[in-house]
């Protein structure tokens, strides 16, 4: 072993071996940046380290079987040792080393100075903290609702403090459950100097909480106290909790600021329960084939909530959520009945009045009722109800803002609104993809690819991963969306929805139609999807016939609102064939045809 080693060593092998890794990190950092900078697709850099990794054995295979001489490159074996300049060639290796790691250093002093300075990290406001769900330390079977819905009341009462900022709901509920990060993790991930953590335990009657509100930098506990109360007193428990973080922050409270934080919350134990269930429901819903299905379920819960707090706003606008997905599920349907659509329309009116009138604030009002001039066909108070919510400085918006903003000029003004999510509400995926879409529609491809990619870093989601696939076919990188339809798409209809969008962006005509008739087979294909697939395709008149029968249905606006949006193809209907939504866009006064920022070869309108 020991004459071996010292043969490796006399061929200069471990020499080659250090220089060939140390040149090859030089070459991967360099791509990195310039392939970045290039917009290059992600199989250039793939097959760069491909060649590196396997170039590798190469090297050390050429050191040992190969010498340089004076008169150039020869086997070893028929080099006269006598003669042999392998000692010099080693040399000139150390060297060669020496050279290497010194621009290495150069790069990380470069990439740790001014590439900081170029991108300076977020500013985090001493005045900020997260509320981490509470932990659930007794075993009911109610209890874990419980805790986590004594958190979501402790935060929402910090939030009526305007000198402070709290990170949103699903952001902080991220880190619920037994293994997470350290504090100084959450806190930087969440942007918050502060961290508030705790305890619940129910025992009949009795509540005992613990709470500490933890400074992230070091760990220092700047305020803990424990409560031993009665379960009908929970509300006095949270508003003495949000009002001893405040002081602890050197918040000074008025009184106004007072009377905001002790109208706000509920103050019933069971309301806390049913409301946290429905939530869970709730979210657990979109997206899923038994979507209205499990909606239903959600609002069994809610209607408990609101039997027991019928103030709780939040609680009436989910509520409203069933009905609306009710009447786009059976547009054209033959399983429900008019009365039955008639009635659930009522109610869905009934449910935005009610989250009207019972808003804490105003940015939560103002979404209520955006939200219910949308879904009631009252559009010609939106544009200046969006310029309202785009004015305002808050973390709430209306759920379904993007339906008469992005398609129709208003994406710079959307992008904002999404931004200021993601900025409260970082976990939260539905700021990524708003921001993603706006990217799009503003023509900035490579601020949706890295937008995407950063979303997909903070947190995994299906609608993240449809927008970096949907933002690759945009930029005309069709070898990555082909790849990120492998990696990322699940679900038989999705994938074949994907494919179908790919062949039609590349104007491969046969294949488009081979995929768009597997599509159209399929029971589950919705109506405004078939829209917007025969738009892709060039399909104009199965596209207007469509279009033209969803319009004669009462409430055929909510499903043809979303279809420009989803699209992005220009007009994918002719608007003669569709005069209810024409009428609707004309209130509004919103631009028809919409732009196209997906160039698609086979749609020729």
């Amino acid at each position: 072993m020991s004459q071996l080693f010292q043969e490796l060593s006399r061929r200069n092998v471990f020499r080659v071996a250090i220089a060939y890794l140390a040149v090859a990190w030089v070459i991967m950092q360099l791509a990195d940046v310039v392939l970045d900078n290039i917009a290059a697709p992600e199989w250039l850099m793939k097959a760069l380290m491909f060649f590196i990794v396997v170039g590798f054995p190469v090297a050390l295979l050429f050191a040992w079987a190969y010498e340089m001489t004076p008169e150039g490159i020869k086997r070893e074996r028929d080099v006269d040792r006598s003669t042999s300049i392998t000692s010099k060639t080693g040399r000139t290796l150390d060297f060669v080393i020496i050279g290497v790691l010194g621009i290495a250093v150069v790069f990380l002093l470069v990439d740790k100075i001014a590439l900081d300075k170029a991108t300076p990290e977020a500013i985090v406001t001493d005045k900020s903290v997260a509320v981490l769900p509470f932990v659930a330390m007794s075993s009911g079977p109610d209890d874990e609702y419980f805790a986590d819905g004594l958190t979501e009341e402790i935060l929402n009462s910090l939030t009526r403090v305007p000198e402070l900022l709290v990170t949103a709901r699903t952001s902080a509920f991220y880190f619920k459950g037994e293994d997470i990060p350290p504090i100084p993790e959450i806190a930087a991930t969440l942007g918050v100097a502060h961290i508030v953590e705790g305890s619940v335990r129910r025992d009949g009657k009795r509540l005992r909480v613990t709470a500490q509100l933890i400074r992230a930098v070091d760990g220092f506990h700047l305020w803990s106290e424990s409560y031993d109360h009665d379960t009908d007193d929970t509300f006095g428990v949270q508003i003495d909790i949000a009002e001893k973080i405040a002081a602890a922050l050197d918040i000074v409270l008025d009184d106004e600021q007072l009377e905001r934080m002790h109208t706000f919350g509920l103050r019933n134990p069971e309301a806390f329960v049913a409301y946290q269930k429905g939530v869970e429901l709730a979210d657990l819903a979109h997206g899923t084939e038994v979507q209205v299905e499990m909606l239903l379920e959600a609002n069994a819960w809610f209607e408990k909530a609101l039997s027991l707090a019928p103030n709780l706003s939040a609680a009436h606008l989910w509520h409203s959520d069933y009905f609306a997905h009710f009447l786009m599920d059976n547009i054209g349907s033959e399983d429900v009945t008019d009365d039955e659509r008639a009635a659930a329309y009522e109610r869905l009116k009934q449910d935005m009045d009610d989250a009207i009138r019972t808003a804490p604030d105003e940015s939560h009002s103002l979404a209520a009722a955006f939200d219910r001039a949308l879904l009631t066909a009252n559009w010609q108070s939106l544009p200046a109800m969006f310029d309202a919510v785009v004015a305002q400085s808050t973390c709430y918006i209306p759920g379904w803002v993007d339906a008469i903003s992005l398609a129709y000029g208003q994406a710079r003004e959307n992008l904002i609104l999404n931004q200021r999510l993601i900025e409260c509400d970082p976990l939260d995926y539905v700021g990524w993809v708003g921001a993603i879409y706006a990217h799009v529609w503003l023509g900035d491809y490579d601020a949706a690819i890295a937008t995407a990619i950063d979303g997909k870093k903070e947190i995994t989601h299906r609608q993240i991963d449809w927008g970096l696939f949907m933002s690759y076919v945009a930029a005309g990188r069709f070898e990555d969306a082909a790849a990120r339809i492998d990696r990322d798409i699940r679900g038989e209809a999705p994938v074949l929805r994907a494919r179908l969008i790919l062949s039609a962006a590349r104007g491969d005509a046969a294949s488009t139609k081979s995929l768009l008739e597997k599509y159209l087979a399929a029971d589950d294909s919705r109506d405004d999807l078939r829209i917007e697939n025969f738009a892709m395709a060039g399909e104009r008149d199965l596209a207007n016939r469509s279009a033209a029968e969803i319009d004669s249905d009462p409430f055929g606006y909510l499903l043809l609102m979303y279809v420009p949006l989803d699209c992005i193809c220009g007009a994918p209907f002719d608007l003669e064939v569709t005069p209810n939504f024409a009428k609707l866009l004309q209130d509004a006064n919103l631009p028809w045809p919409p732009a196209s920022p997906i160039d698609w070869p086979l749609k020729d309108w």
